[in-house]
């Protein structure tokens, strides 16, 4: 077994084993580091298949960003997950049945699975030869010159799922103090201060 093969395999199962330990543990903190380490490990699959800069991006915007911004928020909210969890028991036979019904099809699937002839062809006119371009143009030219359009209409499908994400969860409570902008902006200088003329001895 050469070293690549060797790696490959710790990497692929640190990857397998993280995720596993992501759903399955206790504690959501140590999720989010579970997560942390199923990132990295990818970030390895990668660098052994010569995608550097996919590995970086791994790093850098999942590692560095997402996962770090999942930790904060499940430390610092302090989620009674023990309340969340109340309702798994009524929920649980329903999602049972999804799920037995999503391994059967992914079983169909997988068993009647056929490689056409052409597929390896048609992957590999994708993108240039590795040794004409490096992968970083290689991957640039696909996403911003041949997939231009798919690559846009996904980023503004996701910037739609955010804007929808934040107005369901927008709650206006009363009695709490939020900054009001237009106020702000149109006030009159000549009543923005009142001055108080305060006598010697004699309290605000």
């Amino acid at each position: 077994m050469t070293l690549a093969a060797f790696a490959f395999y710790i990497f692929a199962s640190v990857v397998a084993v993280s995720g596993l330990l992501v759903v399955l543990a206790r504690n959501p903190v140590h999720s989010v580091l579970w997560l942390i380490l199923a990132f990295f490990s990818a970030a390895g699959l990668m660098v052994l298949l010569g995608a550097e800069f996919v590995a970086m991006l791994l790093v850098i915007v999942y590692v560095g960003a997402v996962a770090v911004l999942f930790l904060f928020v499940v430390m610092m909210l302090d989620v009674d997950f023990a309340e969340l969890k109340r309702g798994l028991a009524e929920y649980l036979p329903v999602g049972a049945v999804i799920g037995l019904v999503l391994i059967i099809e992914l079983g169909l699937v997988t068993g009647h699975w056929v490689f056409a002839d052409a597929a390896p062809a048609m992957r590999a006119a994708e993108a240039p030869p590795p040794d004409a371009v490096h992968n970083t143009r290689a991957l640039g030219q696909i996403i911003y010159d041949d997939y231009i359009l798919l690559f846009q209409t996904a980023g503004m499908i996701l910037l739609v799922a955010m804007v929808g994400a934040i107005v369901l969860t927008l709650r206006h409570r009363p009695n709490v103090k939020r900054q009001n902008v237009l106020a702000q902006m149109y006030r009159d200088p000549k009543t923005a201060v009142e001055l108080k003329d305060v006598k010697p001895g004699q309290g605000v």
